[in-house]
């Protein structure tokens, strides 16, 4: 039984308008143009849910002209926009980065490649499991995988970070999203669209069912980018901030979880002062990477709060049937942002469809990263966050 407790000033007043339930819980309100619909009721013929379109607008507030100026000021040529880290050899950056659809089915564990990814989205899929884009630029591990299928959410990724998207079927009515999209037919590399061999092969394992021995590497879909001329560097129209200093304000955080579904998929992170970093475990293990051996840490782990939304596309039938999730990461909502062994509070921010999701402080100036790489942990508007004790959280999300 975990034992409530004030979670201090930080989580209590995350952005936007961030509503106190009771002792430790804290429930993130809506921007004003999303709703959430609510889940469905599993049954042995389900009837679809209405879903949410894009909202046409949102209340933004207005940055200061120094929180402006910031975001768009051009990075040195040899600065990762997505790290804040210079690297050795400028002309790593001067290629497309690469969005891989990662599995996080217990069976899959340990991955092949995360370890080396600038960035990581952790998303519910579907019955509660989580799966993960993984967006690679400067670093070409040999193999990333195992590949599956993608969702809603790589409508969206892709397009942020101005990536090539590898993954392995979707849905029919994911697959017409895609089709008929802005990302398709250059962005888009997946078998179901004709793309196979060499850019994606299967490396059977004892004990792993099909459908988990497929695998590709940044290198090699960045072959298919630059036969079909696109394999550029890309021009950011807004820039996440990176300070190594530790700004001022936050709150004391050393642990912390999410409860996407308990004892399979949790997400736990503890801080090692030592390294400085945040080390990653799934429920109760290292989270390890298959090509290091190497337990798997972050310089950022980032709670993106958004409204999450069935849709009428159906992804399964297993279990009386499965809805897609749209995950709205549009116009601006909640964040929280774990650095430096510390917490901070604000709001994510994307106003166009080609801008990276932005951070910021609640007075509009902007919330710096830690130079390196970040994990990002999607998650409901209504997930719930209680204290084990100082500097400890659990957070909850609904079941989805």
């Amino acid at each position: 039984m975990l034992k409530c407790r004030f979670l201090g000033p930080l989580v209590a007043s995350v952005i936007i308008s961030a509503a106190l339930t009771s002792c430790g819980t804290v429930t993130p309100a809506a921007t004003p143009t999303a709703t959430r619909t609510p889940a469905l009721v599993a049954t042995t013929t389900p009837v679809p849910p209405t879903a949410t379109p894009p909202p046409t607008e949102t209340a933004t507030p207005r940055p200061s002209p120094a929180a402006a100026a910031q975001v768009s000021t051009p990075l040195p040529p040899d600065v990762d926009p997505l790290t804040g880290l210079k690297v050795a050899d400028e002309t790593l950056l001067d290629r497309i980065p690469v969005a891989i659809k990662v599995s996080n089915s217990p069976e899959v564990r340990p991955q092949s490649g995360l370890g080396s990814a600038d960035l990581v989205f952790e998303h519910f899929a579907e019955g509660g499991i989580t799966r993960f884009t993984a967006v690679f630029y400067p670093n070409d591990p040999e193999k990333v995988g195992s590949v599956r299928s993608g969702r809603l959410i790589d409508l969206e990724i892709p397009a942020m970070y101005h990536a090539l998207f590898g993954y392995s079927g979707s849905s029919a009515g994911v697959k017409e999203r895609i089709r008929h999209s802005d990302l398709f037919p250059d962005y888009i590399a997946a078998p179901d669209f004709g793309v196979g061999e060499p850019y994606f092969y299967r490396i059977p394992q004892p004990g792993k069912a099909f459908e988990h021995t497929l695998f590709t590497n940044p290198a090699v879909l960045r072959e298919l980018a630059e036969e079909r001329g696109i394999n550029e560097r890309p021009d950011y129209p807004v820039l996440m901030t990176f300070s190594e200093a530790t700004p001022p304000g936050g709150e004391s955080a050393d642990y912390f979880e999410v409860n996407y579904l308990p004892g399979v998929c949790t997400a736990e992170w503890a801080y090692d002062p030592e390294t400085e970093r945040w080390q990653r475990s799934i429920a109760g293990t290292p989270h390890t990477d298959a090509l290091t051996g190497e337990q798997i840490t972050a310089a950022n782990v980032i709670l993106v709060f958004a409204n999450h939304v069935y849709t009428d596309i159906q992804e399964d039938t297993w279990g009386g049937g499965h809805w897609s999730i749209e995950i709205q990461v549009w116009g601006q909502g909640p964040v929280l942002v774990f650095r430096d062994g510390q917490l901070f509070s604000g709001y994510w921010k994307r106003e166009e469809r080609h801008h990276m999701l932005t951070f910021y402080h609640g007075d509009g100036t902007p919330l710096p990263l830690k130079p390196g790489n970040s994990w990002i942990q999607l998650l409901p508007l209504d997930t719930e966050s209680s204290g084990v004790e100082d500097g400890q959280i659990v957070f909850t999300p609904p079941k989805m």
